[in-house]
C-alpha cells in the first residue's frame, strides 16, 4: 500500500500544480482509494455478497478569500482536465470570505507523520468466501445457543481497506493507509403474545487478528437476545439509569457534536462560552487521542497538514478546550487543535478522532451492585437531543434493577433529562473500556432520569 499512497500523491500533486498554474492562491488536493466488501448470511444461506472499489479526487482553492470545491471520480486525463477547469470556475463566482485560507504555515507539519498499524494486509487479502465463513460460524454458534433463538437476522461480516494522500501547495505531502473489519450477528426469539425480540452483538478492530472470535460474538448476542424475553413497561419514575458501553457511547457521542468548533462560533451548542466552567461530574475526563494504537480514529495528521496532538476536551468535569479546524479557529480567535478532517470533496471541517470518555478503576458490575434500585439501558431508539438547549430524549430499552441485580427486562419506555444535567450526574464511570469505534466510552451511571413508563 506504499506504492499505491505515493502514486496517489503524486496524481494530488499534478491537480494542484494545474490549479496554481490557473491562477489561484492556494490550492489542496485529496485523492483516495478503497475496496469494501461487505457480505451477510442468513438461516445458514448467503444473502448479501457485494464489493466495490472506489477512487477519487477532491480539490479545494482559494483566490482573494474566495473558497470553490471540486470532486471527480473520472481520474483521465480529460476528466481531471475538466475537474480543474470546473474548479477555477467556481471560485471567480465564489463569495468573499475573510476567515478563508489554510493553515497557518508554521503549524503544518514538515515532514509529514508516518502512520504506524493503522493498516493490516490481512484484513484486505479476506476474500468473499472466508467472509462468509466469518458470518456463518457467528451466526451457528447465536443460533445453537439456546432452544428459544427461534430466527435470526442474519450476520454480516464487513471489511474495507483503503488509502489516501494529501497534497498542499503550502508544501505538505503525507498519505497512509487504513483497513477495518467488523461482524455483527442479530438473533430472533419467540416471546409471548406471538412478539419478537431481536437482539445484537459486535465487534470491530483495525487488525483482523484483534476481531473477536465469531463464535464468542454470536454467542453473546444470543445471551442479550434471550435475555430480553419477558420485557414489560414500567411505572414512570425518577431513578438512577445506568448505561452500559454502547448506550454511553451514544450519550458520548452527542458531546462529540458540542465541543466542535463549527458548533460553537455557529452558537449552535449549549456548551458555546463554557470553556473553563464545569460541564460534568469530577468523575468525567474525556480525550480525543490520534494516537490510540490500532484506534479506529487514530492518525498521524489532520486534514489541513498539521501533525495529530492528543487533547484533553473535559478534565475531572471541566471543560478545557474545543476541537477546531484552522477555519473554525479564526472565526473563534484562537489556534487550530489539529482537529481538521478533510472530506472526499476537498471540503475541511473540524471532527474528531479517538474520542474517549476515560475509564476509572470502578468494575461495571460493582456500578450494578451499588444501584439499589433503577434502570439499565441496553438499548435507545430514535434521535432526541437538542444540541442548542441540551434537551434529551430518548426511547430505551434494558433491564430493571432492584437490590444491585437485574430483575426483568424493560422495554418500550422514554427516558429524558438536560444533557448539561445528564453529565452532571454522573456518579460512577467504569473500567470496561473497548474502543470499537473511534467513540467510545465505559458504563456509566446517572444518578437520576426521568423515565417515562406506564
Amino acid at each position: 500500500m506504499e506504492a499505491e499512497v505515493a502514486q496517489l500523491a503524486d496524481l494530488a500533486a499534478q491537480v494542484v500544480a494545474r490549479a496554481l498554474a490557473g491562477g489561484v492562491d492556494v490550492a489542496e488536493a485529496i485523492v483516495r482509494c478503497g475496496f469494501d466488501l461487505s457480505t451477510k448470511i442468513r438461516l445458514g444461506e448467503p444473502e448479501l455478497v457485494e464489493e466495490a472499489g472506489h477512487r477519487g479526487i477532491g480539490l479545494r482553492v482559494i483566490k482573494n478569500k474566495r473558497v470553490a470545491l471540486a470532486s471527480t471520480s473520472d481520474l483521465s486525463r480529460a476528466g481531471i482536465e475538466r475537474f480543474v477547469a470546473d474548479a477555477l470556475e467556481l471560485v471567480e463566482v465564489s463569495q468573499e470570505d475573510p476567515f478563508a485560507g489554510p493553515a497557518d504555515p508554521e503549524l503544518v507539519a514538515a515532514p509529514a507523520p508516518r502512520a504506524e498499524g493503522l493498516y493490516d494486509p490481512a484484513v484486505a487479502a479476506l476474500d468473499a468466501e472466508q467472509a462468509l465463513a466469518w458470518a456463518r460460524r457467528g451466526e451457528d454458534a447465536a443460533r445453537s445457543f439456546d432452544p428459544r433463538i427461534t430466527n435470526s437476522d442474519g450476520a454480516t461480516f464487513a471489511r474495507s481497506a483503503s488509502a489516501f494522500a494529501l497534497v498542499l501547495s503550502g508544501g505538505f505531502r503525507g498519505g497512509y493507509a487504513g483497513s477495518y473489519a467488523s461482524l455483527a450477528v442479530v438473533p430472533v426469539a419467540d416471546d409471548e403474545g406471538g412478539r419478537k425480540r431481536r437482539g445484537h452483538h459486535w465487534s470491530a478492530r483495525r487488525h483482523l487478528g484483534d476481531l473477536a472470535p465469531a463464535e464468542e460474538v454470536g454467542r453473546e448476542a444470543a445471551r442479550r437476545t434471550v435475555a430480553k424475553l419477558g420485557a414489560r413497561k414500567i411505572e414512570s419514575c425518577e431513578a438512577p439509569v445506568v448505561f452500559e458501553p454502547d448506550t454511553a457511547r451514544s450519550i458520548l457521542g452527542l458531546m462529540a457534536t458540542c465541543v466542535l468548533g463549527s458548533a460553537i462560533w455557529r452558537k449552535s451548542s449549549y456548551l458555546a462560552g463554557r470553556e473553563g466552567t464545569r460541564v460534568a461530574s469530577e468523575l468525567v475526563t474525556i480525550v480525543d487521542d490520534p494516537f490510540l494504537p490500532r484506534g479506529p480514529g487514530s492518525r498521524p495528521f489532520d486534514g489541513e497538514g498539521l501533525a495529530s496532538r492528543r487533547n484533553v476536551v473535559v478534565e475531572r468535569g471541566i471543560l478545557q478546550t474545543y476541537l477546531c479546524d484552522s477555519y473554525s479557529a479564526r472565526k473563534l480567535g484562537r489556534q487550530s487543535t489539529a482537529s481538521a478532517a478533510r472530506g472526499a470533496g476537498g471540503g475541511v471541517g473540524p471532527a474528531t478522532t479517538n474520542f474517549v470518555l476515560q475509564p476509572s478503576a470502578t468494575a461495571a458490575s460493582e456500578i450494578l451492585a451499588g444501584t439499589k434500585r433503577g434502570l439499565l439501558v441496553t438499548e435507545m431508539l430514535g434521535y432526541g437531543f437538542n444540541p442548542v438547549t441540551g434537551d434529551f430524549s430518548r426511547g430505551a430499552a434494558g433491564f430493571w434493577i432492584e437490590g444491585g441485580e437485574l430483575a426483568f427486562p424493560v422495554s418500550e419506555v422514554t427516558i429524558s433529562i438536560n444533557a448539561d444535567e445528564l453529565w452532571q450526574r454522573i456518579d460512577a464511570v467504569g473500567d470496561d473500556l473497548d474502543v470499537r469505534s473511534s467513540t467510545a466510552a465505559p458504563t456509566l451511571r446517572v444518578s437520576a432520569m426521568t423515565i417515562a413508563g406506564q
